[in-house]
Protein backbone atom coordinates (compact mmCIF):
# COMPACT_ATOMS: atom_id res chain seq x y z
CA UNK A 1 0.00 0.00 0.00
CA UNK A 2 1.12 3.32 -1.50
CA UNK A 3 1.67 6.41 1.38
CA UNK A 4 -1.14 7.95 -0.37
CA UNK A 5 -3.18 5.32 0.25
CA UNK A 6 -2.60 5.28 3.85
CA UNK A 7 -3.48 8.62 3.97
CA UNK A 8 -6.69 8.01 2.43
CA UNK A 9 -7.31 4.94 4.74
CA UNK A 10 -6.31 7.13 7.58
CA UNK A 11 -8.72 9.91 6.52
CA UNK A 12 -11.70 7.53 5.79
CA UNK A 13 -11.16 5.62 8.76
CA UNK A 14 -11.53 8.95 10.93
CA UNK A 15 -14.52 10.43 8.65
CA UNK A 16 -16.32 7.19 9.61
CA UNK A 17 -15.50 7.75 13.42
CA UNK A 18 -16.05 11.43 12.92
CA UNK A 19 -19.80 10.60 11.68
CA UNK A 20 -20.49 7.35 13.51
CA UNK A 21 -23.70 5.60 13.48
CA UNK A 22 -25.04 5.61 16.94
CA UNK A 23 -27.82 3.76 16.29
CA UNK A 24 -26.41 0.70 17.75
CA UNK A 25 -25.79 2.16 21.46
CA UNK A 26 -29.54 3.39 21.65
CA UNK A 27 -30.59 0.44 20.36
CA UNK A 28 -28.62 -1.75 22.73
CA UNK A 29 -29.72 0.43 25.76
CA UNK A 30 -33.44 0.11 24.95
CA UNK A 31 -32.36 -3.63 24.77
CA UNK A 32 -30.91 -3.83 27.83
CA UNK A 33 -33.57 -2.09 29.43
CA UNK A 34 -35.95 -4.35 27.93
CA UNK A 35 -33.77 -7.13 29.56
CA UNK A 36 -34.16 -6.04 32.93
CA UNK A 37 -37.75 -5.60 32.84
CA UNK A 38 -38.28 -8.77 30.92
CA UNK A 39 -35.79 -10.94 33.55
CA UNK A 40 -38.12 -12.83 35.53
CA UNK A 41 -37.16 -15.37 38.17
CA UNK A 42 -34.11 -15.64 38.59
CA UNK A 43 -31.85 -18.32 40.42
CA UNK A 44 -29.86 -18.79 43.26
CA UNK A 45 -26.97 -15.69 42.11
CA UNK A 46 -29.97 -13.26 40.58
CA UNK A 47 -27.27 -10.39 39.78
CA UNK A 48 -24.70 -12.36 38.59
CA UNK A 49 -27.40 -14.06 36.11
CA UNK A 50 -28.73 -10.70 35.17
CA UNK A 51 -25.46 -9.11 34.17
CA UNK A 52 -24.38 -12.53 32.23
CA UNK A 53 -27.86 -11.72 30.69
CA UNK A 54 -27.38 -9.12 29.78
CA UNK A 55 -24.17 -9.25 28.33
CA UNK A 56 -24.62 -12.64 26.48
CA UNK A 57 -27.89 -10.85 24.71
CA UNK A 58 -25.82 -7.78 23.48
CA UNK A 59 -23.81 -10.08 21.94
CA UNK A 60 -25.87 -12.36 20.48
CA UNK A 61 -27.88 -9.37 19.08
CA UNK A 62 -24.67 -7.62 18.42
CA UNK A 63 -23.39 -11.68 15.82
CA UNK A 64 -26.98 -11.37 14.44
CA UNK A 65 -26.83 -7.76 13.45
CA UNK A 66 -23.13 -8.64 11.64
CA UNK A 67 -24.56 -11.85 10.17
CA UNK A 68 -27.50 -9.78 8.85
CA UNK A 69 -25.47 -7.02 7.53
CA UNK A 70 -22.53 -9.50 5.80
CA UNK A 71 -25.31 -11.74 4.44
CA UNK A 72 -26.57 -8.19 3.28
CA UNK A 73 -23.58 -6.95 1.28
CA UNK A 74 -23.30 -10.49 -0.10
CA UNK A 75 -26.65 -10.23 -1.46
CA UNK A 76 -25.30 -6.93 -3.17
CA UNK A 77 -22.63 -8.80 -4.89
CA UNK A 78 -19.75 -7.26 -2.53
CA UNK A 79 -17.25 -9.44 -2.11
CA UNK A 80 -16.47 -9.94 1.55
CA UNK A 81 -12.92 -9.85 2.83
CA UNK A 82 -11.16 -9.51 6.39
CA UNK A 83 -11.66 -5.88 6.11
CA UNK A 84 -15.51 -5.51 5.46
CA UNK A 85 -15.63 -8.39 8.05
CA UNK A 86 -13.79 -6.16 11.04
CA UNK A 87 -15.13 -3.16 9.83
CA UNK A 88 -18.96 -4.07 10.03
CA UNK A 89 -18.28 -6.00 13.91
CA UNK A 90 -16.90 -2.64 14.95
CA UNK A 91 -19.94 -0.83 13.43
CA UNK A 92 -22.15 -2.45 15.10
CA UNK A 93 -20.40 -2.98 18.20
CA UNK A 94 -22.29 -0.14 20.09
CA UNK A 95 -25.19 -2.80 20.81
CA UNK A 96 -22.46 -4.57 23.41
CA UNK A 97 -21.08 -1.64 24.48
CA UNK A 98 -24.74 -0.73 25.82
CA UNK A 99 -25.45 -3.45 27.88
CA UNK A 100 -21.69 -2.80 29.79
CA UNK A 101 -23.21 0.07 32.06
CA UNK A 102 -26.32 -1.25 33.25
CA UNK A 103 -24.56 -4.56 33.88
CA UNK A 104 -21.69 -2.64 35.98
CA UNK A 105 -24.80 -0.89 38.03
CA UNK A 106 -26.46 -4.25 38.50
CA UNK A 107 -22.30 -5.44 39.66
CA UNK A 108 -22.13 -2.60 42.23
CA UNK A 109 -25.23 -2.46 43.50
CA UNK A 110 -24.39 -4.18 46.70
CA UNK A 111 -21.59 -2.50 47.03
CA UNK A 112 -24.38 0.83 47.01
CA UNK A 113 -26.40 -1.59 49.84
CA UNK A 114 -29.33 -1.98 47.04
CA UNK A 115 -31.78 -5.16 47.40
CA UNK A 116 -32.47 -6.94 43.85
CA UNK A 117 -35.06 -5.02 43.44
CA UNK A 118 -33.11 -1.98 44.08
CA UNK A 119 -30.31 -2.69 42.09
CA UNK A 120 -33.03 -3.76 38.91
CA UNK A 121 -34.28 0.28 39.16
CA UNK A 122 -30.55 1.32 39.19
CA UNK A 123 -29.76 -0.56 36.53
CA UNK A 124 -33.17 -0.21 34.32
CA UNK A 125 -32.28 4.00 35.29
CA UNK A 126 -28.47 3.30 33.77
CA UNK A 127 -29.73 1.52 30.31
CA UNK A 128 -32.44 4.57 30.30
CA UNK A 129 -29.72 6.72 30.83
CA UNK A 130 -27.49 5.45 28.02
CA UNK A 131 -30.06 5.67 25.71
CA UNK A 132 -31.14 9.49 25.79
CA UNK A 133 -27.63 9.77 26.01
CA UNK A 134 -26.63 7.91 22.64
CA UNK A 135 -29.28 8.99 20.86
CA UNK A 136 -27.85 13.07 21.94
CA UNK A 137 -24.32 12.28 21.17
CA UNK A 138 -25.56 10.86 17.80
CA UNK A 139 -27.08 14.04 17.19
CA UNK A 140 -24.67 15.79 17.75
CA UNK A 141 -21.95 14.25 16.27
CA UNK A 142 -24.06 14.56 13.28
CA UNK A 143 -24.53 18.94 12.98
CA UNK A 144 -27.89 19.01 15.03
CA UNK A 145 -29.24 21.89 16.12
CA UNK A 146 -29.10 21.82 20.10
CA UNK A 147 -33.12 21.68 19.50
CA UNK A 148 -33.01 18.81 17.62
CA UNK A 149 -30.62 16.66 19.99
CA UNK A 150 -32.90 18.18 22.91
CA UNK A 151 -35.80 16.31 20.96
CA UNK A 152 -33.90 12.99 19.91
CA UNK A 153 -33.23 12.87 23.55
CA UNK A 154 -36.90 13.62 25.10
CA UNK A 155 -38.37 10.84 22.43
CA UNK A 156 -35.58 8.64 23.88
CA UNK A 157 -36.34 8.92 27.22
CA UNK A 158 -40.09 8.59 26.83
CA UNK A 159 -39.24 5.78 25.00
CA UNK A 160 -37.41 4.37 27.96
CA UNK A 161 -39.91 5.69 30.92
CA UNK A 162 -42.46 3.75 28.27
CA UNK A 163 -40.08 0.40 29.25
CA UNK A 164 -40.06 1.66 32.84
CA UNK A 165 -44.40 1.58 32.62
CA UNK A 166 -44.08 -1.69 31.64
CA UNK A 167 -41.92 -3.19 34.35
CA UNK A 168 -44.42 -1.39 36.61
CA UNK A 169 -47.40 -3.19 35.17
CA UNK A 170 -45.26 -6.72 34.77
CA UNK A 171 -44.22 -6.69 38.77
CA UNK A 172 -47.98 -5.18 40.29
Amino acid sequence: MSEAERTAARASSAERRERADYTGGVYGSMLAASVIVGAGSLGEFPRLELVLLLLLTGVAFWIAHVHAQLFGARLAELSLDRAIVLRVCRDEWPIVKAAVPPAVALAVSPLLGLDLPGSLWLALAVAVAGQVGWSAAAARRAGASWRLVATTASVNLLLGLLIIAFKIYLTH
